[in-house]
This record gives C-alpha cells, structure tokens and sequence, in this order.
C-alpha cells in the first residue's frame, strides 16, 4: 500500500491536484469556439493545401468557413477534422427553392467531398435582407428548406443549414432588450425561419460589427477596452462591451417571437489593422484589442448578460489580407495572416503562443 493510500487527507489532496491539473491542461487543448473566414479575393494567396496544412498543424483554429463551394479548398481540408462552412451563392438561391435542384446542387458540391472533408453547414447566400432583393429574400427559406431537404434524401444527416445576416435586421437594438426585427420581416421572414432552424436544430447565424457601429465616444466600448459602460434602463444590466450589446439585440429580438432556444453562430466578425488616413481608429493597435479580447471573452464560454453560460461559435473576418478586395484600404487589411503564412499580429490562436 502506498504512503497515499495510507494517508486519507493526503490521497485527498494528491486527487485534487490531479483534477485542477487536468483541469487547467483542458483548458489549455480546449475545443476553441473560435474559427475563421477563408475568402479568397487575392493574387498572391497560398494554395489551399498549404493554408489546411498550416491552420491544422501551426494555430488552434478547427472551423473555416469559405463564401463557395470551391473543390480545390474541399478537397484541401480533407481528412484534416477542420470543420468546414460552405456558402451558396447569393444569386442561386431561386433556382434551389426548388428540391431537383437543391439535390442536384448536393450531389455536385457536397457528396464527392463528403465525410473526408467536415463539411458541417451550407450558408445560404450571405446577408441577404440586407439586400432588399424582394426576389432573394421570398426564395431564401425555401432554398434553406430544399437543401436540407436535398441533404437527407442523400442520407447526410450531419449538416446544418442556416444563413448569415446582417444586423440591418433589427429595427431597434439600443438598449438591447428591446431589440426587434424589422416590421413587416419578423412575423413573415424570421418567425417561420427560427422555426426551420428550432425543427433542424441549426444555428441562426449572424454578423455583428462593432468596427461598423462604434463612434469616438464609443470606441473602447466597442474595443473590449476599460470603459464607464451602456446601461439598459430595462434589465438594469450595465453593457461593458459592444459585442455582448450586439448579440443580447439579437437575442431579444429572437426572444420576442418565441425562439430565444435557438442557438446562435457569429459568422463573421472582425477589425482592420490598416486603414485610410481619414480612418484613424482602423490600426494594428485596435485590430488586437478587439480580435485578442473577442477570442478571450468568446472562449470563457461565459455568455452575454442575457444569455450567461452559451457559447458562441464565432467566425473572425478574416483568415487574410486579400489584396483583391474593392473599397476602402481597410477592406484589404481584415486579415489575421499574410499571405506568406506570417501573422500580422498575434491574438494567441498560434499553437504555443498566448495573445499579447
């Protein structure tokens, strides 16, 4: 018998040493809520073999999501256990209302790359409210409804099917229990969503841009940084950060039609790290602040104030600076990496490395 064994209080001691270890060791290899958008609109991007080698052997990140279907990127990712989001485009979303050519579109785009590669959600179509294509926006359910209709006539069961939006859906947000979706879309378009997504148990998936919403006063609210707070008269609850602000108005506005079960995903969210002159606020410095603090915050899995304890799926914009991008300086700067593989900062998804 050992020393331990003999020893009651020791033995005790010994065993919750071992389980704060393993606790602090878990915490440590964690399964991180934090993935990246892959666009590809640059010249001088790796192949798509090496950025699934890079992301799989040098950083923590497990989930990508791509705005199309590309086969060389599918193909790339297979057998590595990175999850992959696939996105339809925005214009094919009439033509996928319609179930032969949802399966059709399955067969092409899904089927040769599935189970080798984690295909794990098709986004259909992207912000498309947002658009006020009154065209788009009457086929986007059906087109969610088909495929994953299309999907288990394939007898693939381990997709979800789910669409990105905007926060141009809420007609109010600020304080955010009072969010609501736009009148006229939340009993047509979002009611009758949330519930597909509540029957097919997939997330509601959205876009929230502090960098798109802040103001000077607001800009270390909107940057995870040390400020007085936004306090919501209603709840009594004191915001100290824009994005919790942000998701708590979808949320709320979810809550208001029924569906405050539905899980939510973070499908794009990000800061610049370069901007024009006339963008004072688009730097290095403020790019850190907001992605390092994002993913800390995200990956304590504490929740919002009004959703405590949920974690969040969360999708930084984005994986590169793509040199290709039209508009602003800043849209060309989004990136976490250079196209040479190197970080343009760090934010501690580097395997060995913790954020600044």
């Amino acid at each position: 018998m050992t020393n331990l064994a003999k020893n009651p209080s020791k033995l005790w001691l010994f065993l919750l040493f071992l389980v704060v270890s393993g606790f602090l060791i878990g915490d440590a290899t964690a399964d991180y809520s934090i993935g990246v958008n892959y666009g590809t609109l640059a010249n001088d991007l790796p192949l798509p073999s090496q950025v699934a080698a890079f992301l799989k052997q040098s950083t923590t990140i497990d989930k990508v999501k791509i705005f199309d279907t590309n086969p060389d990127v599918l193909q790339a990712f297979a057998n590595t256990g990175i999850a992959i989001t696939v996105s339809v485009g925005n214009g094919d979303i009439p033509a996928l209302s319609k179930l032969p050519a949802a399966q059709d579109w399955v067969a092409t785009h899904i089927s040769p790359f599935h189970p080798q590669t984690k295909i794990n959600r098709i986004a259909v179509g992207n912000e498309i409210v947002a658009t006020s294509d009154k065209n788009l926006i009457a086929h986007l359910l059906p087109a969610m409804r088909s495929l994953h209709a299309a999907l288990v006539k394939a007898g693939i069961k381990d997709i979800q099917v789910s669409t990105p939006h905007s926060l141009g859906i809420l007609s109010t947000s600020e304080p955010p229990s009072t969010g609501r979706f736009r009148r006229g879309y939340d009993r047509v378009i979002f009611a009758p969503m949330l519930q597909f997504h509540r029957e097919t148990k997939s997330p509601f998936m959205i876009n929230p841009y502090p960098y798109f919403g802040f103001s000077q006063k607001t800009l270390n609210y909107a940057l995870f940084k040390p400020n007085p707070g936004i306090h919501d008269n209603f709840t009594g609850i004191t915001y100290t950060n824009m994005f919790d602000a942000q998701m708590d108005a979808v949320y709320s506005a979810m809550k208001r039609l029924g569906y405050g079960d539905v899980d939510i995903v973070v499908a794009e969210t990000g800061w610049p790290s370069l901007g024009d002159t006339n963008q004072p606020d688009v730097n290095l410095e403020n790019a850190i602040s907001y992605n390092g603090n994002l993913i800390k915050h995200v990956n304590t899995g504490k929740g919002t104030p009004l959703m405590p304890n949920r974690n969040f799926e969360t999708y930084i914009f984005s994986l590169f600076n793509e040199n290709l991008k039209p508009g602003s300086t800043a849209e060309r700067n989004f990136g976490l990496f250079r196209p040479d593989l190197t970080p343009v900062y760090n934010v501690g998804i580097m395997r060995g490395q913790v954020s600044r």
